[in-house]
């Protein structure tokens, strides 16, 4: 891919007090709650420009994609968002926990030069509409990029990785740690023998979208409307597939709005292709054990390279299910290539949701039986919180996808079914903003 350094519009911190205060995560995660907080953070917190407010009568000239566009000209206009002097490309680190573990994500932000899937960039998951028309309506009205397109790329020898370690001893840009206790840095490559390293290095590269579908779509249909030569690159954030601190976490399936649910049923209709264990108990000391051991079970499935999942529904015991046959995906997923046939969420779709419960494209795509629950913090007691009380009927508890299997399927120019992946943590939105 070909990637250049450009001149980032940043915050000033003397017109905007702390920019940590001006940044926000990826508009898809934010919701009603998280908006509040973050409208109350800062007057020029970037979630009033992505995540907009809709005022309380929408109008033609007024809406929430006017005032996005309105207050981010604004900004510009009062200094709050000022343009560096020379061109750069943005070491962002982040430092943070996963699994008991201390971990350190590092990555280069730039531009990326668009093509269509399978010419030199890869996609990964499959997208919808409604979030495309969104995002395209608000970049006719702010003609910037703020947030980012999370690409990963395949180099052993670190060529990226070992300039951002050399900057990330020096002063950073910008510093912070966000609510759930993640550290941000960001630091600037903007010497000019360290820019043409990455550049050259990135050339002989195909990324794999990680994080960003819907951005990365929108912004080809941008280009394709406006033609603008500007538009034709994108900010991206490139992460090495060698990275240490790389994390994929798993995301799970709450399951409500089933006429006749019984996970009785369930587990006696996938039998004969799963090898079902109950952990049963009978307090809830011994729920909390059985639990545990479900996902000891799940994690020998993972390092074995089993397809696995468990289950849970309010009164039965956990269950872990393994696939006993691989060759069962031929059939259920005929036209898939292997590496698509193998991914634990295609197993699950095809041979459990769609099979044994009706759950198929449709209705996954309209999310009207399931909820998707992404591993962070607390995420597993509340899904199991949910299905106690009768709000859920059921929830499947996933493995995380491989780092390799992401790439195979991208290679395959296949997609996974959406939330197959969780990159954790977020990469921010607002640290650098691309003015087309």
């Amino acid at each position: 891919m070909e990637i250049r350094a450009f001149k980032a519009l940043r915050y000033d911190s003397s017109v905007v007090g702390d920019a940590g205060d001006c940044v926000c995560p990826p508009y898809d995660v934010i919701d009603e709650k998280m908006q509040d907080a973050l409208y109350e953070k800062s007057p020029y917190n970037a979630a009033r420009i992505v995540k907009a407010k809709t005022p309380s009568t929408e109008t033609a000239d007024d809406n929430k994609y006017t005032r996005a566009g309105g207050d981010f000209f604004k900004w510009i206009e009062e200094g709050a968002l000022k343009k560096e002097d020379k061109d750069t490309i943005y070491a962002y680190v982040q430092n943070f926990q996963a699994a008991g573990q201390a971990c350190t994500r590092s990555g280069s932000v730039a531009l990326g030069k668009l093509k269509p899937f399978g010419e030199g960039v890869q996609p990964h998951e499959k997208t919808l509409d409604g979030p495309k028309a969104d995002r395209l309506k608000l970049m006719r009205e702010k003609k910037a990029q703020f947030g980012q397109i999370f690409m990963l790329f395949d180099d052993p020898e670190k060529i990226a990785d070992e300039i951002i370690a050399k900057v990330s001893e020096g002063e950073a840009l910008i510093a912070f740690t966000d609510e759930e206790g993640v550290g941000h840095k960001l630091f600037a490559i903007d010497e000019a023998a360290d820019i043409a390293a990455i550049e050259e290095m990135m050339l002989s590269k195909e990324p794999v979208i990680a994080d960003g579908h819907h951005r990365y779509e929108t912004a080809l249909n941008y280009f394709a409307e406006t033609k603008n030569p500007a538009a034709e690159y994108r900010m991206m954030t490139f992460v090495n597939m060698h990275n240490e601190g790389l994390v994929v976490l798993p995301t799970h399936r709450l399951v409500a709005g089933l006429a006749d649910f019984d996970l009785d049923n369930v587990v006696s209709g996938i039998d004969g292709e799963f090898e079902v264990t109950a952990f049963s108990y009978g307090s809830d000391d011994e729920k909390a054990s059985a639990r545990g051991a479900m996902f000891d079970a799940l994690d020998g499935y993972f390092k074995e390279g089993k397809n696995a999942f468990g289950v849970y529904a309010a009164g039965k015991p956990f269950y872990a299910a393994v696939l006993k046959d691989a060759s069962v995906m031929d059939a259920a997923g005929e036209g898939m290539s292997d590496a698509a046939k193998g991914l634990d969420v295609n197993v699950l779709h095809l041979l459990v949701l769609d099979k044994v419960l009706g759950i198929g494209d449709k209705e996954l795509a309209g999310q009207s039986n399931i909820t998707y629950i992404k591993d962070i913090g607390d995420a597993i007691d509340q899904s199991i919180a949910k299905v106690d009380s009768g709000e859920s009927q059921a929830v499947f508890l996933m493995n995380p996808t491989r780092i390799d299997q992401v790439r195979d399927v991208a290679a395959a120019n296949e997609k996974m079914p959406q939330k197959s992946t969780f990159f954790y943590p977020k990469i921010y939105t607002g640290l650098v903003i691309n003015k087309l």
